[in-house]
């Protein structure tokens, strides 16, 4: 599949646009009192956070000073996905990260000493695309048999969600080529043939098809996946015990930042731009998924029990045993 330097040009320019920038929370005087009249064991917290709409939340947070209200600074830090993000809290790299929830029941049922300690996102219509080129040969799902798909990790979300499309036409997960690529990559790779689909989410849906002309092939939260459950924050058992009001007071922050995302689309558009480069104009037509602002283990057991449907659990994972007590 040959294109053109132009498009290379473009796409390149889009993944540059949506790098992450950092954004610190509150810190100074104000917030050292609040944490001593809090008794926080820790008041400076390292977040992984992908670039995506889904962490909204941490920035609106740490814009509107509810981080600071609890005495405590967040620095959020560029993760790839959820899975790749476990060694970084396992070693103490990252305090808390964003993860969805595959890869952390997953990782739970191989004995990871896991807690969610929050929620994050759900998924809504055309939130998580299957997207290819505009000139490709591919016309439904079935069609990908022998194709190459890029999603942002193996065994996770991505790759149980395009397994339930293929489910449905008919195909088995080994009938395509699963390679991972992070998201503001995947639209050039795809465009130069080196791959033939990806797994996508906003804003690198709108992207990829602002630039490139790319189209949906499926949309993969129908059917099975129709309102899953996507991610949520997660850290270890160790650092939840040690660090129990550093974490009440992160819950209680990102509850509220949660509770302003679910009730004001323009605060996210807002937002968006500061954190993800990408514009006002594109934050503005981008789908969005919903922003839970508690944990509910009926919702959660839903994403375990396709899990265990699938194969990627052995035997079941009672989801009230990893969620972690709420703010008091």
């Amino acid at each position: 599949m040959t294109r053109t330097m132009r498009g290379h040009a473009i796409v390149v320019g889009v993944a540059l646009a949506l790098t992450l920038a950092g954004c610190g929370g509150g810190s100074g005087e104000t917030a050292k009192s609040s944490a001593n009249s809090k008794g926080l064991e820790k008041t400076t917290i390292k977040v992984g956070a992908l670039p995506v709409p889904d962490v909204v939340s941490v920035y609106l947070a740490n814009e509107k000073g509810f981080f600071k209200e609890e005495g405590l600074t967040v620095e959020p830090v560029t993760i790839t996905g959820g899975a790749a993000a476990l060694p970084q809290i396992e070693s103490g790299a990252l305090d808390i990260s964003q993860t969805n929830y595959v890869s952390t029941f997953l990782a739970v049922s191989k004995g990871k000493k896991i807690k969610l300690v929050a929620d994050m996102y759900q998924a809504a219509p055309n939130t998580f695309n299957i997207m290819v080129p505009k000139d490709s040969p591919i016309k439904t799902v079935a069609d990908l048999k022998g194709k190459t798909v890029y999603v942002n990790n193996l065994k996770n979300i991505a790759t149980l969600a395009v397994e339930t499309q293929l489910k449905v036409a008919g195909l088995a997960d080994t009938d395509v080529k699963f390679v991972e690529k992070p998201f503001p990559e995947q639209g050039n790779a795809i465009n130069t043939g080196q791959a033939d689909a990806g797994w996508m989410t906003e804003p690198f849906i709108t992207a990829n098809q602002s630039a490139f002309g790319f189209r949906k092939l499926a949309d993969t939260m129908t059917g099975q996946t129709e309102d899953f459950p996507i991610a949520g924050w997660m850290a270890t058992e160790d650092w939840v015990q040690k660090y129990p009001k550093t974490l009440a007071a992160f819950q209680r922050a990102i509850a509220k930042a949660q509770q302003l995302a679910s009730s004001d689309r323009k605060v996210i558009e807002e937002t968006l731009p500061k954190y993800t480069k990408i514009d006002a104009k594109t934050a503005s037509v981008i789908t969005l998924g919903t922003y839970p602002s508690e944990l509910n283990e009926n919702r959660l057991q839903k994403v375990a029990d396709l899990m265990l449907e699938y194969k990627y659990l052995t035997s079941p994972v009672d989801v009230k045993s990893v969620i972690a007590a709420p703010a008091s």
